[in-house]
Parts: C-alpha cells; structure tokens; sequence
C-alpha cells in the first residue's frame, strides 16, 4: 500500500518551489493565488529569499506547505495514496492533499497556525533540545521530575526525541540527559516550546480558526500526529489537529500504524528527504522515496 507523507517546519531551503512555479502552470495559479491569500509576496521569499527570511515563522509554515501541497497537485493522477501522514505542520498538507481540506483553507488555517505560534513565543521565553540515544520512557521519566514546563515534544524515530518547555527546564533536562546516558542533549536554535502546554494561547486562537473552517472526508485515511491511528471523520480530524499544539507529535508511532495497515511503500511530498530517513530508522524494510514530478 502507498504511503504519502508530508514534512514539517525545518525543511525549508532556498529556492523552493522555484523548478514547479517555471514548468507547470498548475503551480504558478497557485502560488500567485497564495500570494493573494497572504497578502504578500511569498514567491518572492522562497525563491530568491536568504536563509533568514525562510526562518520566519509567518513564512517558513506557508512555504512548506505551499511546496508540499502544490507538488500533490502537479502529480495529478499519479497521486494515489491509500493513506496519507504529516509531521505536524505537514499534517495540514496531507488534510489538503487528501481532499478534506480546499487549498485556500488550508493555506489561510496554516498562516493563522504561524502567526498565532510566533505570538505564543513572544509571551514566554522558550525552546527545544533534541535528544539522541535514550530510551523514550527514560527521556519521559526525567522530564517529568524537572522543576517547571519541559515535555517530549516529537517521537521521531527509536532513539531520538525532541524535547520542548522553558529554557531553564530544558537545560537542566539536557544535563540529567546527558548523565543518564543520552549521546547528544543539544538546544536546538527555534524561537519557542512548539507541541508544549506552552502553546496554549496559540491552540485557542487556532482552534476558533479550526472551528470555522468546512473539512470534508478525506479520501484516504489520514494517520494524525494525535492520535496517531487512521482517520477519516471530519469533525474528529478538526479536534486531533487542535489538540496537536500543545501534544506531541508521535511521528514514531504514526509510522508503526502505517505499516501495521499494510504501508509498504512511503513516498515523501515536499522538501528535503528528512521523514524518509526516520522511516527507515523506525521501519527498516520499508521503502522510501522522494515524489517524481518525471
């Protein structure tokens, strides 16, 4: 069964979507329509941007998910999934891809989700760490005896773990990580504790946005970042991604319910080849792929 799965924040580079928007018309209807819908030149940032203007929070989520969703879009026929995935942000591109979600909604929910998560930053100074070579239920375990906010944050594959909260907790949580054995404790460089209870004020701003937004049955299964099993009734879809804020991202356990359903072929939909990777860390005999627009 095929598999397609869409990457979160982070995969962005420089000149994205650039080779789609020149060879198929397709794209450029959709990127100048997104252009309209943010009421700026997102083209402009994604193509001949620097680095730090892709960093922004308010462009990095749109681009991504323009990137992702307009790439399902130009496959056409051959876009045939049986069930579909996202690593939170990318979640949103799979709603779209799937059809339970209309582009433009998609596009508006998703800058909403930016611009609310950037505001719920500024309120609380915050971060993230990865962790790498402990055992999830250690890494919870000593999470949960740190004075103040620091929680597991993305499961992305056996052995490596994000961890988000205050920059106080998550420092201390990164010494007693590395004393307990964890190959790497390192602070990652994000403006905030993203899948954190620090991103309450942004659940309910989005949430709201969520509400009012028409979802359709998607037309495949949709295996959500919470709680991680197929799903194809819209108004549970809303309700999983409003929770997805401030709950983590089991991408781990996305991906085991997968191939327990029968995935056997996982094909990544956007930019970089980062889930494609942990695919293969959590499921070595699965195959992977980037998709192909020849």
């Amino acid at each position: 069964m095929n598999a397609y799965i869409f990457p979160g924040q982070g995969a962005q580079f420089v000149g994205m979507g650039l080779d789609l928007y020149e060879k198929y018309p397709l794209a450029q209807q959709l990127f100048e329509r997104a252009n309209d819908i943010l009421g700026f030149h997102i083209t402009d940032l994604m193509f001949e941007g620097t680095v730090e203007d892709l960093k922004q929070t308010k462009v990095t989520q749109p681009a991504i998910f323009l990137h992702s969703v307009i790439m399902s879009k130009v496959l056409g026929d051959r876009f045939k999934p049986d069930m579909v995935a996202g690593h939170s942000l990318g979640e949103f591109s799979a709603l779209v891809a799937s059809n339970a979600l209309n582009f433009e909604d998609g596009l508006k929910l998703v800058s909403k989700r930016a611009l609310a998560m950037q505001k719920a930053c500024e309120l609380q100074p915050s971060t993230m760490a990865a962790v790498l070579g402990l055992e999830d239920d250690l890494v919870e375990q000593i999470c949960s005896e740190i004075p103040g906010v620091v929680v597991p944050a993305n499961y992305n594959c056996p052995g490596q773990l994000v961890i988000s909260g205050e920059i106080e907790a998550i420092n201390l949580a990164c010494e007693k990580l590395k004393e307990a054995g964890a190959r790497r404790a390192l602070v990652l460089p994000v403006g905030g504790a993203f899948h954190s209870p620090l991103m309450e004020p942004a659940r309910e701003e989005l949430a709201a946005a969520i509400e009012n937004t028409t979802f359709k049955t998607p037309s495949c299964l949709i295996y959500q970042n919470v709680p991680t099993i197929g799903v194809k009734d819209a108004e549970a879809i809303k309700a999983n991604l409003i929770a997805q804020l401030t709950a983590p991202v089991k991408w781990t356990q996305s991906v085991q319910n997968m191939v327990k359903d029968g995935a056997t072929l996982f094909t990544e939909v956007g930019p970089g080849k980062v889930l494609q990777g942990l695919v293969k860390k959590i499921h070595s005999s699965a195959e992977t792929m980037s998709a192909d627009l020849s």
